[in-house]
């Protein structure tokens, strides 16, 4: 029974790589979705590996990649990301995991991105208004984990996704879920998942109100009839990642964790981001890779960290985990994720 349970869990892994991404390869729509800070990775560890994070787990921002990674978390979690990201704009990401024998994880996830104030301009006032506004996006999400079986586990998690911009804001939900099968013991494991699988939305504030002349050539009528903007509603950013990891363990003190994603996005091209960790003493790491290969006017690539990782007491550890990602044109990021197991 064990073995069929195992095989069927290898079957959906390969099932959702053959038949998600063959279709999906096929078209580019830069630019065309709503709530893009859902794309920014939040785990240090694993961006630092290239974001190749479909097959990884440990830590509890591992359920960015795959919300399946819960069912592998071997105890409670605490993780909190702050990301200095493009143009100063500030993002934080906070994550924890509660570990229940016999029931699964439950997690709880937020996610705050913050442009700061900026000056409102006009055309008619290109120097500014006086006034000021600012970008914010928030996104809290509850997720599950479990082990069918050994070595199957599967995930999900359910996103409320609010943006604002100045007055005006949209909401929706998400939907992420995954699955991670481990071929052996601390060995070859496979993962798959899709992100931000939701509702489409649209823009909503006084920002699009208005005072609207019918007939601007006519005298005499009412020139202040109060209308509103109608804009299109558009999709999540959903992500589809396929990929594997494989660890070699030299002895205890030495192992080098190999990782590849396939990734396709509903907003542009197909990529492959592969990357590796290596393991020093047990206590430090340094990483190193690089992400979406093949992309088209990719923009930066590489990456680079490393972490600390210290048992205190026998049943808490303490984690600090750093990572550097080029984007080129756009400069560079820097992510600190802070974690505690317990």
């Amino acid at each position: 029974m064990k073995k069929v349970k195992l095989n069927f869990g290898l079957i959906i892994v390969l099932s959702l790589i053959t038949f998600f991404t063959e279709p999906a390869f096929t078209q580019n729509k830069s630019g065309t979705t709503i709530g893009q800070f859902l794309k920014i990775e939040p785990s240090s560890r694993i961006v630092a590996i290239g974001n190749a994070g479909a097959s990884l787990f440990g830590g509890i921002s591992s359920v960015f990649y795959n919300p399946a990674s819960l069912g592998r978390l071997e105890s409670n979690d605490i993780e909190f990301t702050y990301n200095k990201w493009l143009a100063d704009i500030t993002y934080n990401y906070m994550a924890a995991g509660v570990k229940i024998e016999g029931i699964g994880t439950f997690a709880l996830i937020g996610t705050m991105l913050n442009s700061g104030e900026m000056d409102v301009r006009t055309v008619e006032q290109p120097l500014g208004t006086g006034e000021r506004f600012s970008v914010k996006n928030f996104a809290l999400g509850l997720g599950y984990g479990l082990m069918i079986t050994d070595r199957v586990s599967v995930g999900l998690q359910v996103n409320y996704i609010t943006e604002m911009i100045w007055h005006s804001s949209l909401t929706t939900v998400g939907l992420n879920f995954g699955v991670q099968y481990q071929l052996m013991d601390k060995g070859l494991t496979l993962g798959a998942s899709f992100s931000n699988f939701g509702a489409r939305a649209s823009y909503d504030g006084r920002d699009l109100w208005l005072n609207y002349d019918i007939d601007p050539r006519k005298y005499g009528d009412n020139d202040q009839l109060p209308a509103e903007f109608r804009t299109d509603a558009f999709a999540l950013p959903t992500i589809f990642r396929a990929g594997l990891s494989y660890k070699f363990s030299f002895d205890k003190d030495y192992s080098v964790l190999i990782a590849a994603d396939a990734i396709h996005q509903n907003d542009n091209s197909q990529s492959i981001s592969v990357g590796t960790e290596i393991s020093l003493l047990e206590y430090f790491n340094i990483r190193a890779g690089y992400r979406n290969l093949f992309l088209p006017d990719l923009e930066g690539g590489l990456v680079l960290g490393g972490g600390i990782k210290k048992d205190i007491a026998g049943s808490y550890n303490i984690r600090f985990d750093y990572a550097y990602a080029d984007y080129g044109r756009l400069t560079e990021t820097h992510r600190i994720t802070i974690g505690l197991g317990f």
